[in-house]
């Protein structure tokens, strides 16, 4: 080719461990030399940091270089060394096949001689290609039986970021995002959206591990990740636990793969708009009523057809139902049938009963623990020291009755139906909807007018779940 070749430099390197691209920048220093010497003007840089050349992965700029080549931008090509360009025998071929589509011969490396331009320097272009590739190949084999070994001791794998709720040694429980972990497993077991829970975190100023705001996606990956159960994961498996402590229970990991399978079944895109949905039932026919918008008037319909299978003959408002069945469950939560649901003293489980007897163990203790300091009997500071223990049984065995009684969205509500009255309107849907389901399996509308905006009480009729 006549003229002065226009240049184009590429540097790569496979891991910048430090994110600085320093081993990048020194090639492309050298690069720049090279084509100084030669008389070369350099027509553009293209640099892959932190991208394998064995691995398969597309290059983005290595991708631009060859569409450069080919469009005549550039007619020449200095790199580091060979191995900087590729460690893919098929991948050199696919080059010379661009340059020789091109016409281009001015290829240089930095470092180790190699001459494009005649047979035996391809010859030993394409030893050394196999060379690469067969070093690449060696390494990879090595640090996957290394990566094999480390899983099989239960070590945890170091990627380039921790976990949030351990530090950054992969191990170490960060009690404050622990405790975020454990309090999002709570809701979302509780049947609160990941949605919701995301906008409260990042309206909490809650930042995820690179300080960025949460997305249901990266919720759902921690909470659907062994990890936090303690387990081991190696290449999709659970292989056995990990040297680290479980933020989460096993039994809560499997609950919360259960909800999740149950909400991938259930298919809901849309954020909640109505606070019964799914817990409506027309008397006429028993089958399930849907929500259902006219204009600016939410309703729960009946409807009919092949897909839903109703009568198509009942209607009701939502707002006076809904404010009629929030009312009635919040009701409900001080109600001594649902404390007796709750604490299990109605039950007839040997689990529920001995657990039940540890929270009323510590119950007591905590009320002569009180009574004592009252009396002068004890200091402030006594008092204190025995009171920790006991109130973190008492949180204990209430969680463990919970998960037993199947009421985990109720976890510190009952009783406390007055208090959450008074906050219920900044609830979000998501949040109340979990307490009503908790309570109320469904309720039975019943026939009234249906041009009646006032719901009258005698058309609901609640069936209690507890």
């Amino acid at each position: 080719m006549g003229g002065v070749a226009r240049a184009g430099l590429y540097a790569r390197i496979s891991q910048d461990t430090d994110g600085t691209g320093l081993g990048v920048a020194r090639q492309l220093e050298d690069c720049h030399r090279l084509a100084d010497s030669l008389g070369w003007p350099v027509a553009g840089e293209y640099v892959d940091n932190d991208i394998s050349a064995y691995s398969g992965k597309r290059r983005p700029e290595y991708q631009r270089m060859l569409s450069d080549i080919a469009d005549g931008v550039i007619d020449a090509v200095i790199v580091y060394h060979l191995d900087r360009l590729t460690r893919r025998p098929l991948e050199l071929e696919q080059f010379l096949a661009v340059l020789d589509q091109a016409g281009v011969r001015n290829v240089r490396f930095v470092s180790g001689p190699a001459d494009l331009s005649t047979g035996d320097g391809l010859l030993v272009v394409r030893m050394l290609a196999a060379v690469a590739a067969n070093e690449s190949a060696s390494k990879a084999r090595r640090i996957m039986r290394k990566n094999d070994q480390s899983a099989a001791a239960g070590q945890p794998h170091r990627g380039s970021t921790r976990p949030f709720g351990y530090e950054a040694d992969f191990v170490t429980i960060n009690p404050t995002e622990a405790q975020i972990v454990r309090e999002v497993a709570a809701r979302y077991i509780a049947g609160e959206s990941l949605r919701s829970v995301a906008t409260d975190l990042n309206a909490r100023g809650i930042p995820t591990v690179r300080g960025s705001e949460w997305r249901t996606s990266t919720l759902r990956n921690v909470l659907v990740n062994p990890r936090y159960a303690g387990q081991r994961v190696h290449r999709g498996q659970i292989v056995g636990p990990g040297i680290w402590e479980p933020i989460l229970s096993m039994e809560d990991h499997r609950r919360i793969l259960a909800v999740s399978a149950e909400k991938q079944r259930a298919g809901r895109r849309t954020p909640q708009r109505y606070l019964l949905s799914g817990l409506l039932r027309c008397s006429r026919c028993g089958k399930p009523m849907y929500s259902s918008a006219r204009v600016n008037r939410r309703r729960y319909v009946c409807i009919a057809g092949p897909d839903h299978g109703g009568c198509g003959r009942m209607t009701i408002s939502a707002e006076p139902v809904e404010e009629i069945l929030a009312e009635a469950v919040l009701y409900r939560l001080d109600s001594p049938d649902l404390i007796a649901a709750m604490t299990g003293r109605d039950s007839t489980d040997a689990q529920t009963q001995a657990v039940t007897a540890e929270y009323d163990a510590a119950q007591a203790r905590m009320e002569e623990l009180a009574t004592m300091y009252g009396a002068g009997e004890i200091t402030k500071t006594e008092w204190l020291t025995a009171k920790r223990p006991l109130q973190q049984r008492l949180e204990h065995a209430a969680l463990r009755l919970a998960r037993l009684t199947k009421t985990s969205a109720l976890t510190g509500l009952v009783g406390n139906g007055d208090q959450l009255r008074a906050s219920w309107a900044e609830l979000n849907l998501s949040r109340q909807h979990a307490i009503v389901k908790a309570v109320l399996d469904h309720a039975i509308i019943k026939p009234g007018s249906p041009r009646a905006m006032v719901v009258e009480l005698d058309r609901i009729e609640p069936v209690w779940r507890l």
